[in-house]
């Protein structure tokens, strides 16, 4: 029995569930993934052209969502004003499993849940196993990074 049943509460359902299970599992990744298993590629739309664009980026998994981050520094990135005009995009897994998978992008903007989030990626990118290329991550230095939560149609 889960912790949430055990005390009467319910717990909140997986927004993964619909997917296949080969594909939840690559996309359920911990802190004990390896750089190969949290890169993936993005098409996004251009806000502009209207015209595809793909880019390799790293994602993460925190409080049992999938996140993008820019990183360290919070600087401006295609990427990220491409989703904020059209959310939509496409999520392809490229190591192990390959899977072309439609989404939806949406900008983190509670304070809240953004602290908790960044402080999780840094955590993460703190393992000795990290992704990371410099350590340590400093929180502070992330606090202004660009967040988008994941969600999977």
């Amino acid at each position: 029995m889960n912790p949430a049943a055990q005390h009467g509460e319910r717990s909140a359902p997986d927004p993964l569930a619909h997917l296949p299970h080969e594909i939840r599992r690559a996309i359920k990744i911990t802190p004990a993934a390896g750089t190969r298993e949290r890169i993936v590629d993005i098409t996004t739309t251009g806000r502009r052209t209207g015209r595809p664009r793909r880019i390799e980026i790293f994602f993460y998994r925190a409080n049992g969502a999938t996140y993008l981050c820019s990183g360290a520094g919070g600087g401006a990135t295609g990427w990220y004003a491409n989703l904020r005009a059209k959310p939509a995009f496409t999520f392809h897994l490229k190591n192990g499993i390959r899977a072309d998978l439609p989404a939806h992008a949406t900008t983190v903007t509670d304070p809240t849940e953004r602290a908790a989030v960044i402080a999780a990626i840094v955590d993460d990118l703190n393992q000795p196993h990290d992704p990371g290329t410099v350590r340590p991550t400093h929180l502070d230095n992330w606090a202004a990074s660009r967040l988008m939560r994941i969600d999977f149609d």
